[in-house]
C-alpha cells in the first residue's frame, strides 16, 4: 500500500488543474522517501488527488503517473501508455523519408522522467532520475509487449550516477550499426546510439532543418553556429546552398560534420568547417568583412569554456547582435534556443532588443515550436522549450 502525502493548497489547485511536477514545497510535510517511491496524494480533507512517483532530478521532486483513483501502477500501466504513444506517432512510422523521431516524450506522454526516440528500428531510453529508473524493469516489460517490431534498444543515464557507471550502454536485441544511418525529410545523418550522452543530431529540430533546406538555402552563403555535427549545414547544402561554413568548439565536431557532408556526397570543398569559439569566429568574420546570407544560431542554453561562460537568459541577446553584424540586408537569421526558463514571448523581447541596439529593422517570418512527436501536456506548457524565430534582417 502507497504512502499517503497530503498537499499544501496551492499544490491542490495545481493537480486539479492535471499540473504533473511536483515539488517538495508542494507537501504539508516532506516524507521520508525512497527514489522511485510511489505515493498517493491527497487533499487536506485527505481525498485522493493522484498517485505519484517521487524523485531528486533537475525539474523537481517527481511526477504524477495518474489522476484516476485506484488506478495500478504495473506493467499494464506503461504497455497502455506505449500502445497509445505509437498510435499517435503512426503517421510517422509510415513516412519513408524520415526515419527518426520522439517515440515517447516524458510528462507530454503522461510519464515525466523518461523520454525514448526511434532511430530506424532501434530505440533510445534516456533516464532523467535514479527515481524513473527503479521502475525500469516494469517499463520495459510495457515497451516489450506494446511493441512489436524492435530491434535493438539503448539506454542513457541523463542524472548524476556514482563514480565509474557507465552514462550510456546496449541494452537489449540486436546492436545497431556505427553509424547507424537514418533519414530526416529525405537527407541522410550518421547517428551514433552508444557514444557518450549525444546521438550526433537534435530530433526536436526536424521540421526548421526543412525550412531551411526548403525556403533558405538556394544559392545562399550559410553560417552555422554551435554546429555540433553540421545537421543545419547538411541541411543547406541539399537544399542548394552556395557554401556552408560551421563554427563549433568542440573538437570532435570536424570530423562528425564532414562526416555528415560525405554520407549524403555532398563536396567538402564547398563547405568550410571551423574548431573555434563562436564569439572568436565573429571577431574574425568582422575583422575580414565576411557576410552571410543565412545565420543559424542554436547555442546551447549553458556552456563554458575555458574563455567565457555563456547562458542563453543573459547573453542571447548580444549574441545575436553579433550575427546581426555578420547578416547582409534583406538575409535571414535563424534564432533557436531550448533554454526552458523563458517563453516565446520573452524570446521575442530579446530579438527586439537585440535590433532595437543595433538600429537595424527586421520582421520575424515564422516561428517554430517542438514539433508533434515531442508531445506536450497542456497543463504543462513549459515542457515546450524550444523556440524558434526565423527572422528577415531588413
Amino acid at each position: 500500500m502507497s504512502m499517503n502525502i497530503q498537499l499544501r493548497r496551492k499544490a491542490i489547485s495545481h493537480v486539479k488543474r492535471k499540473y504533473p511536477l511536483l515539488v517538495k514545497d508542494d507537501f504539508v510535510k516532506v516524507p521520508n522517501y525512497q527514489e522511485g517511491d510511489v505515493v498517493t496524494l491527497v487533499d487536506q480533507e485527505h481525498h485522493f488527488l493522484a498517485t505519484a512517483y517521487l524523485a531528486t532530478q533537475n525539474k523537481g521532486d517527481g511526477w504524477v503517473l495518474s489522476f484516476q483513483p485506484n488506478e495500478k501502477i504495473d506493467v499494464a500501466f506503461f504497455t497502455k501508455k506505449f500502445q497509445l504513444a505509437y498510435q499517435e506517432r503512426a503517421h510517422l512510422y509510415q513516412d519513408e523519408a524520415t526515419t527518426a523521431f520522439r517515440f515517447f516524450n516524458g510528462e507530454g506522454d503522461g510519464l515525466g522522467g523518461l523520454t525514448i526516440d526511434y532511430y530506424a528500428g532501434y530505440y533510445l531510453f534516456s533516464w532523467y532520475s535514479e527515481g524513473i529508473y527503479r521502475h525500469h524493469e516494469m517499463i520495459l516489460q510495457g515497451f516489450k509487449e506494446a511493441l512489436s517490431d524492435i530491434i535493438g534498444i539503448y539506454q542513457k543515464f541523463r542524472y548524476e550516477l556514482p563514480k565509474g557507471q557507465t552514462r550510456a550502454s546496449f541494452l537489449w536485441g540486436n546492436r545497431a550499426p556505427e553509424p547507424l544511418i537514418i533519414k530526416e525529410n529525405g537527407i541522410q545523418y550518421a547517428t551514433y546510439l552508444d557514444e557518450g550522452m549525444m546521438t550526433g543530431i537534435f530530433l526536436d529540430q526536424r521540421e526548421v532543418r526543412r525550412t531551411i533546406q526548403e525556403q533558405y538555402a538556394a544559392g545562399k552563403n550559410v553560417l552555422n553556429t554551435f554546429s555540433y555535427t553540421g545537421a543545419f549545414s547538411v541541411a543547406a547544402a541539399m537544399g542548394g546552398a552556395t557554401t556552408t561554413t560551421s563554427v563549433d568548439l568542440a573538437n570532435r565536431s570536424l570530423e562528425k560534420t564532414k562526416e555528415q557532408f560525405l554520407v549524403n556526397q555532398l563536396p567538402l570543398e564547398s563547405q568550410k568547417i571551423y574548431v573555434m569559439d563562436v564569439f572568436d569566429y565573429f571577431k574574425y568574420a568582422v575583422k575580414k568583412e565576411l557576410t552571410f546570407d543565412t545565420v543559424i544560431l542554436d547555442p546551447p542554453s549553458f556552456a563554458r569554456s575555458k574563455k567565457r561562460t555563456f547562458s542563453a537568459a543573459k547573453d542571447y541577446t548580444s549574441l545575436l547582435e553579433d550575427a546581426i553584424a555578420l547578416t547582409e540586408r534583406n538575409g535571414i537569421i535563424v534564432a533557436s534556443t531550448n533554454a526552458a526558463q523563458f517563453n516565446m514571448d520573452k524570446f521575442k523581447e530579446m530579438i527586439h532588443q537585440a535590433f532595437q541596439r543595433t538600429g537595424k529593422a527586421y520582421q520575424i517570418e515564422a516561428e517554430y515550436q517542438l514539433p508533434v512527436d515531442f508531445k506536450v501536456a497542456t497543463s504543462f506548457p513549459e515542457g515546450n522549450y524550444l523556440k524558434v524565430c526565423i527572422i528577415r534582417n531588413k
